[in-house]
């Protein structure tokens, strides 16, 4: 399997519901580091996995859109625990939207599988991967 990642990073605020939570139940922030994994069984006519131009340019617009937010403020989390985990997911999804939608050229339809890696520190990460369709 081939791969290429881009990386990029937003910063946010939020907190959690739940004494698991313990201290981080009250307001405070995060920087995540993100590594975006795209990978396919085989080049394509180009010999690339995608272009990386584009690849970064979608990571940065779906960062963009959580960048320097309260994330308790926003509607699309309301009840939910925004932890790393969710937030791998929610990135994912909406990168997954984009190479869906053509946003990453013709050649990323050939694209099987994506990892999202969130790095909340330089010993701790969460990350989500699945097929694309």
């Amino acid at each position: 399997m081939y791969s290429v990642n881009v990386r990029d990073h937003f910063m946010i605020a939020h907190s959690f519901d739940g004494a698991v939570f313990g201290p981080a139940q009250r307001l405070h922030g995060a920087t995540y580091v993100v590594d975006a994994t795209f990978m396919r069984r085989e080049l394509d006519d180009d010999g690339v996995v995608v272009d990386i131009g584009l690849a970064s340019q979608a990571l940065k617009l779906v960062l963009e859109a959580l960048n320097f937010r309260n994330l308790d403020d926003e509607p699309a989390f309301a009840g939910r625990n925004t932890t790393t985990e969710f937030l791998a997911r929610t990135v994912f999804d909406r990168l997954a939207e984009r190479i869906a939608g053509g946003g990453l050229g013709p050649g990323a339809a050939g694209l099987q599988s994506l990892r999202v890696t969130l790095h909340e520190s330089h010993v701790a990460w969460a990350s989500y991967e699945a097929e694309l369709h």
